[in-house]
């Protein structure tokens, strides 16, 4: 197997493992289960968990604080050694890119991404010792997202390395569509940032009712306490304490930036339907439908009173979301570049 195609489908593999480790985070923080051991790296001081009831009883002796949940335990560990395993495939491809004399500028992503896997390993633990507090879940949940972008990033990179440009099937990008796409994929990074925000202060169920909330356009809000990031470390933060008012606040924000992202991405998606790239255009259609699908999914979310199935694939949407928005932007990026290149050829 050529070297090339090697990296390839292992960072193709790769983003499919974030992918599942970003589910399965999800998955663990809306069972309630990310204080399912209160170690780590490992649970009750085992290498899996506690199964059988002699092991249980010595865990809870070693831990009176914490009784063992078994139904809690095993999303935990099950979520630290996918995370693991990805951790080391990102040092594999990191391990490659030094042995690959021509593989120019991509030999610093996967470096960045050995750092970041350090740093979200250091977030898990905070998560743990801190008690789910909400900055560190935050910034572990946009950690997880940042590392599945970069892996994309790099799966883009590597495929389109070896491809000869098709300089005549190229056409002109317009400045505007550019500037839209970017603003789509910043407006998508703060609308999953604001949506961790509203999951690790569990407000997710602040406003039960759609489209309005407690039957209200504009309810009564605690925007200060709500968004309150410098809030000091707390001995326990499952299941939050932010009053309703500080948890409508921040839900309602979310609503709000759903709106915003909706109506960018729409722009987005007629552009890109208007260009005279066939491959844009089939980027157009595929928007359309992860748009689509996300926002069912995230009113299921209110009117259902969130099922957990529901809420864990509103998540990897949000991610598939993203990964659409970074395709789209590198491939305005490469067709750009591809257009001036003809541009100075033809001059």
């Amino acid at each position: 197997m050529p070297a090339n195609l090697f990296r390839i489908r292992l960072s193709l593999a790769a983003c499919f493992l974030a992918l599942a480790v970003v589910g399965l985070g999800a998955f663990t923080r809306l069972s309630d289960a990310g204080l399912g051991c209160p170690d780590w790296p490992g649970c009750y001081g085992h290498l899996s968990w506690p199964k059988e009831q002699a092991d249980i009883a010595a865990a809870e002796a070693l831990f009176p604080h914490a009784p063992v949940d078994t139904d809690k335990t095993w999303p935990e560990m099950v979520h630290r050694y996918f995370a693991g395993t990805l951790g080391l495939v990102i040092v594999w491809l990191a391990v490659i890119a030094i042995k690959d004399k021509s593989q120019g500028g991509i030999k610093k992503l996967p470096w960045m991404l050995v750092i970041l896997v350090i740093i979200q390993a250091l977030f898990g633990m905070w998560t743990v010792t801190l008690k789910l507090w909400p900055q560190i879940v935050t910034a572990h949940l946009l950690g997880g997202f940042t590392t599945l972008s970069l892996l994309w990033l790099m799966y883009l990179r590597l495929r389109n390395r070896d491809k000869k440009p098709k300089v005549n099937n190229s056409f002109p990008v317009d400045l505007s569509l550019r500037t839209v796409a970017a603003i789509g994929l910043v407006a998508v990074i703060m609308q999953i940032a604001i949506g961790g925000w509203t999951s690790s202060n569990y407000a997710a169920l602040a406003c039960i009712d759609f489209p309005t909330c407690h039957g209200e356009w504009l309810p009564t809000m605690d925007f200060s306490q709500g968004f309150d990031l410098s809030q000091t470390v707390g001995p326990n933060y499952l299941g939050g304490i932010m009053d309703n008012e500080a948890r409508t606040a921040i839900h309602f924000s979310h609503r709000v930036g759903a709106l915003v992202v909706t109506f960018i991405l729409s722009v987005l998606t007629v552009m890109l339907w208007r260009n005279r790239s066939d491959q844009l255009k089939r980027y157009s259609a595929l928007l359309l439908v992860v748009l689509a699908t996300q926002i069912s999914l995230g009113i299921t979310n209110i009117v259902a009173a969130l099922p957990l199935t529901v809420a864990v694939i509103h998540n990897g949407v949000g991610a598939l979301l993203l990964l659409t928005l970074i395709t789209i932007n590198y491939q305005l990026y490469c067709q750009n570049r591809l257009s001036l290149n003809k541009n100075k050829q033809e001059q």
